[in-house]
């Protein structure tokens, strides 16, 4: 089995800096290839990249659903799994994925916990182990058979948010899906910058927009503005 980490960024040169050495501990091997998807960082991402021996493309267009589709098109893996740069992903995440599919999971993702101490973020965070309605959001680095992923149509590029969960929602209906208990880190930043509450409100605006087919563009600039 060959996994293939693809990783959709837009001036994160600092969090690669973090992640990507996790990608070099023990598993850069002839089973694992990184793909990073530039969105036209200007901040030496390409670099950063290139130094640690990874691939790195450009996309033309800035948008995460457009990024992940390209990095998936050039990916050699058996196993397509797509990270956020600001997450921390698990020593033992390849063979979390290769167990959960072995048992006959098409898809899946991992619970996480958040670079915080607060207490409601240490709520939210408990959340995340459960397969409900709001799992398979991106912080929880999706992975899925890349024959699945291509057969269902990849990730809807008219999103400009939401693609993930409207991919999980496409999974669901054909698929067993499956929430690993193990759990990733996950960067508090949007919290920081805004207050927990005010996240809080624009998540849940965003997911009832969602499901009652409001367009992307729409939930795009509704999201815009109510966080910084």
């Amino acid at each position: 089995m060959k996994i293939s980490v693809i990783i959709p960024v837009m001036n994160e040169v600092e969090n690669l800096k973090a992640l990507l050495p996790l990608f070099q501990n023990g598993n850069q091997n002839s089973s694992l290839e990184v793909i990073i998807v530039d969105g036209g960082s200007n901040d030496g991402t390409k670099q950063e990249v290139l130094a640690a021996g990874f691939t790195f493309i450009e996309s033309d267009i800035q948008s995460r659903a457009v990024q992940m589709n390209l990095g998936a098109k050039i990916a050699k893996g058996d196993i397509l799994y797509f990270v956020h740069a600001d997450v921390r992903i698990l020593k033992t995440f390849f063979d979390d994925i290769k167990s959960c599919l072995d048992d006959g999971f098409q898809a899946g993702c991992f619970a996480y916990n958040f670079d915080s101490t607060n207490k409601m973020l240490q709520i939210n965070s408990w959340f995340t182990e459960f397969n409900g309605v709001l799992s398979g959001g991106g912080d929880q680095t999706l992975f899925i058979k890349r024959n699945t992923f291509w057969e269902l149509g990849g990730f809807d590029d008219k999103y400009c948010l939401m693609e993930d969960f409207d991919l999980v929602r496409r999974i669901k209906k054909k698929y067993s899906f499956k929430v690993i208990p193990n759990r990733i880190l996950v960067s508090a930043r949007k919290y920081e910058k805004n207050s927990w509450l005010r996240v809080q409100l624009a998540n849940l605006t965003l997911i009832v927009f969602f499901h009652l087919k409001v367009s992307p563009i729409k939930l795009k600039k509704t999201y815009s503005k109510l966080l910084k």
